[in-house]
């Protein structure tokens, strides 16, 4: 390697960190203030380096909008999605996936509370690249969960969906018990509604016909990814 390819890999490596950092401060401060509150000064602010620098690495404000909406799925993919995967698929990894989502609120992966349920709610009616790219890791997420669903169904662990449509229907409705759970539980600095949607997890899997040893690990936080 010479010199010079020497140089521009550092300067490649030491690009990449500073962009790293700059991200996680991004996502940070968007959970808290809105994902169209973040500018490139805040940014630079927050990460306590030059608005020069935070342009350099991104150019514009849409451009750091959309690289935070990426970091943030790949840290809900960390936090959630991966961990999970401990599972088979199916319903053992259904309650995988709603013990994960759980706490990823509760232990604040950011701090205020879900990334998207904030950045979904702040560019829902902006029409543009930012809010598809929102839609997409939310969609991507339902259709995910639906998936595991339809693989349970399949394989006979939840008997009573029978509605072809049920997976992507049940899908739905955990979600909006996970939003109104993420919300309650940022305004109110509570635990409470997080043990109310384990519970309505558990009773919605029950009702189904699900394996209760099963349904049942979804109470305990950790429960299902030790089973």
């Amino acid at each position: 390697m010479t010199q010079t390819d020497a140089s521009t890999d550092g300067r490649r490596v030491r690009g990449d960190a500073s962009r790293r950092a700059v991200l996680a401060h991004a996502v940070d401060l968007a959970s808290i203030d809105g994902l169209d509150q973040i500018s490139i000064g805040r940014i630079a602010s927050a990460a306590n380096v030059s608005k020069s620098s935070v342009a350099t690495l991104f150019g514009s404000k849409e451009q750091l909008q959309l690289a935070a909406v990426a970091t943030a799925g790949q840290r809900y993919l960390e936090t959630v999605t991966e961990p999970a995967r401990v599972q088979p698929h199916g319903v053992r990894r259904v309650v995988a996936l709603l013990d994960r989502v759980v706490a990823y609120s509760q232990d604040r992966v950011f701090p205020g509370g879900c990334f998207f349920s904030a950045s979904a709610a702040d560019f829902h009616a902006k029409p543009g690249a930012v809010r598809d790219a929102i839609a997409a890791q939310l969609e991507g997420w339902l259709a995910y969960l639906a998936h595991q669903m339809r693989l349970a169904m399949q394989q006979g662990e939840l008997p009573g969906m029978t509605d072809p449509d049920g997976p992507e229907q049940l899908a739905f409705e955990l979600q909006g018990t996970f939003e109104w759970m993420n919300l309650m539980a940022v305004i109110h600095d509570d635990d409470l509604p997080y043990r109310r949607a384990r519970r309505a997890y558990r009773d919605r899997l029950l009702a189904l016909g699900a394996d209760p040893a099963v349904a049942e690990l979804v109470l305990t936080p950790g429960a299902a990814l030790r089973a």
